[in-house]
């Protein structure tokens, strides 16, 4: 929203860094019934994932959820924390991940699934935060992650 066009969503995206062993811990911060929480497994099924997993959290009595995304080692993640942006939104500061890594993420989930949302979500940032990109690096990241032809088809 940030980025480009306010689009209404029912979630929430969460990148995280959660261990195995502090996996309990989110029962703690997140405690039934009030919020559904996977089983362990699941979630460190997830945790493990090389290319990273994603689990949900859900608001019992809202049905507001969160979707969970732990780290993983990718390069293209390990650059967005090094590059994480800073925002003051009424008194709070936030971060968020640069937008050339959500574009790339954008560009990824365009290629595997064909959803026109993100299309759309790319042009709305390239009109509201184009100044914001740096096109050195969001060219760089299309070619290492073999994502050209999307990007073509967007930015034409």
């Amino acid at each position: 929203m940030l980025y480009g066009d306010p689009r209404f969503t029912n979630d929430i995206d969460l990148v995280i860094f959660l261990r195995l062993e502090d996996i309990s811990k989110l029962s703690e911060a997140y405690p039934p019934p009030e919020f559904y929480v996977p089983p362990p497994e699941i979630i460190g099924a997830e945790i493990i994932r090389s290319e990273g997993g994603q689990f949900n959290v859900i608001h019992a009595e809202s049905g507001t959820k969160a979707d969970f995304f732990p780290t993983s080692r990718s390069e293209l993640q390990t650059w967005a924390f090094r590059n994480v942006v800073q925002y003051q939104i009424e008194g709070q500061m936030i971060r968020l991940a640069p937008p050339e890594y959500v574009i790339i993420n954008k560009l990824k989930y365009y290629q595997e699934g064909g959803s026109d949302k993100h299309i759309r979500d790319i042009r709305s940032m390239l009109v509201h935060s184009g100044d914001k990109i740096d096109r050195s690096v969001l060219n760089e990241w299309v070619s290492r992650l073999s994502l050209g032809k999307e990007w073509q088809f967007i930015s034409n």
